[in-house]
């Protein structure tokens, strides 16, 4: 929506987390928004997550408590507001008698339970991992163990929702669209912006937002074309994905001899998900990939704690992303601070621009509320705070209540599988049952493309969900692409472009 100036209150730049969730907030307080993102939503930093909503128990250690405390409070508002693509997951931390001393460990943990207010998640319990499951899969050495509550959460799902959300508030989200320049007037930005097809237009905005993510500094230098001293520092965060290692649902959090931490999560039924790395990036943000040497270190490091040695062979999927830190001057990638940095250029006559850098997935939601109050001398009819635990599109139920909606889809459609039901509600939630619509059997839900992937979800995915290829739809929408051929994505890809609509959504 633009007023009838054909201005918009604000631009944002940037289709992963920060930007779409401030475009989500800036939406609901009636302000009008546009938003570009140059290729698929959640495409770089955002889809490469370690998949957690946490308060990041480690950044205890350098004293970053205000980050933590903001962080844990944070879980459960999160959690209330999308209990379809988040949910509670309890974390192993195995003593390493090598490693810091139990008292310490416990001190964090006790820190980590009261800091936040902790209501629905329970607190850190002692195991003894010669009885206890959890034990099972580890070294015989490990005795003892400290357990503990985060939350995990599909991270390039989150986007898209909140994407959705924000067009539902009245935001046009053009994805695979460049923003080629924004000249700054006295009073308003001209920001021009280039679509998939070559065609160019000028959009008017009061004000603009630089969420690029990884781009951030380019976007200041190349594309705003302003000076600044603030930069990001590129660090590179690796992830393997291993055939299932453990046959229960708890995830452990171990510590290496560097210094550094790891995950070992349940991951997609099947697998594990190992990581994450922290390397200083050297290359363009695109280029991130998880290389063999990153790859093998986190084989080695996990295999410190468990009983069978980890192999190269079990590796089914690996991927990487840049996480673009503020450039605080850190000695080390893992020392540099994970907390956000807001910076306001502009004021007065001059049309604003506010630059974002850093942030975790956890405290995206609190990022754009900062954004906001940033901006709010800006655009005094603007409302006040809103988006506190209002749930994303399709978590409009308990947080308890997944096995409920399971149970309803499986009544309402007979052909569902356990598997396949809980497959849907995890992924959309209450919209569920309203993409499958009045369906009976499996063969009213069209083509059928293998891990059931269907046309209906398809049509789905590209009417209400930006997708635009196979790659969108299995390794950002979903991660169907862990069970699904190479054939069977080209024929995705395939049905895709045969039924996209150039007229409709792409990149408008």
């Amino acid at each position: 929506m633009t007023d009838t100036d054909g201005m918009v209150d604000l631009f944002v730049i940037g289709g992963g987390i920060n930007g779409c969730g401030i475009a989500r907030d800036a939406a609901g307080r009636g302000l009008s928004v546009a938003l570009c993102e140059k290729d698929d939503l959640a495409q770089a930093t955002s889809s490469s997550s370690t998949k957690l909503f946490h308060g990041g128990l480690r950044y205890l250690e350098y004293y970053e408590f205000r980050l933590v405390r903001e962080a844990l409070i944070e879980r459960e508002t999160l959690l209330t507001a999308m209990p379809h693509i988040s949910w509670p997951m309890r974390f192993v931390l195995p003593h390493h008698k090598e490693m810091r001393p139990a008292w310490l460990i416990r001190l964090g943990l006790f820190l980590y339970d009261n800091l936040g207010g902790r209501k629905i998640l329970p607190g850190t319990k002692t195991l003894n991992l010669h009885t206890d499951p959890a034990g099972a899969p580890l070294k015989t050495a490990y005795t003892k163990a400290f357990e503990y509550s985060d939350c995990w959460v599909e991270d390039s799902r989150l986007v898209v929702l909140n994407a959705r959300d924000a067009e539902a508030r009245g935001a046009r989200i053009m994805t695979r669209t460049t923003c080629v320049s924004a000249t700054r007037n006295a009073d308003h930005w001209d920001v021009v912006v280039e679509k998939a097809d070559g065609a160019q237009e000028t959009i008017r905005a009061r004000g603009l937002v630089n969420a690029g993510g990884p781009w951030v500094e380019d976007i200041i230098r190349n594309t705003v074309r302003i000076n600044s001293t603030e930069g990001v520092r590129l660090v590179r965060g690796s992830h393997i994905v291993l055939k299932k290692q453990f046959d229960h649902d708890k995830a452990y959090f171990m510590q290496g001899k560097d210094g550094r931490i790891m995950f070992a999560i349940p991951y997609e039924t099947n697998f594990t998900l190992i990581g994450t790395t922290d390397k200083d990036h050297r290359g363009a943000p695109g280029t991130a990939e998880c290389t063999n040497e990153e790859a093998q270190y986190m084989l080695d490091f996990a295999s410190e704690y468990f009983a069978e040695p980890l192999k190269a062979e079990d590796i089914v999927w690996r991927y990487s992303g840049v996480r673009p830190l503020y450039d605080d001057g850190a000695s080390s990638a893992t020392a540099a601070t994970r907390d956000y940095v807001l910076s306001l250029d502009g004021g007065g006559p001059q049309a604003p621009l506010l630059n974002v850098f850093g942030g975790k997935i956890t405290t995206y939601r609190r990022l754009a509320e900062a954004a906001l109050a940033k901006l709010a001398p800006f655009y005094p009819a603007a409302t006040d705070d809103w988006t506190a635990r209002v749930p994303l599109p399709g978590g409009d139920f308990p947080v308890d209540g997944v096995q409920a909606l399971v149970d309803g889809l499986k009544d309402a459609h007979p052909f569902l599988d356990d598997r396949w039901a809980l497959r849907l509600v995890r992924a959309y939630g209450t919209e569920a049952a309203e993409m499958l619509g009045s369906a009976q059997d499996a063969s009213d839900l069209g083509e059928e493309f293998g891990a059931s992937l269907t046309e209906a979800e398809l049509r789905w995915l590209m009417d209400k969900e930006y997708v635009r290829s196979a790659e969108d739809a299995v390794w950002r929408r979903s991660k169907l692409g862990l069970r699904l051929t190479a054939d069977q994505i080209a024929r995705i890809d395939a049905w895709i472009a045969a039924h996209t609509d150039e007229t409709t959504r792409l990149a408008s």
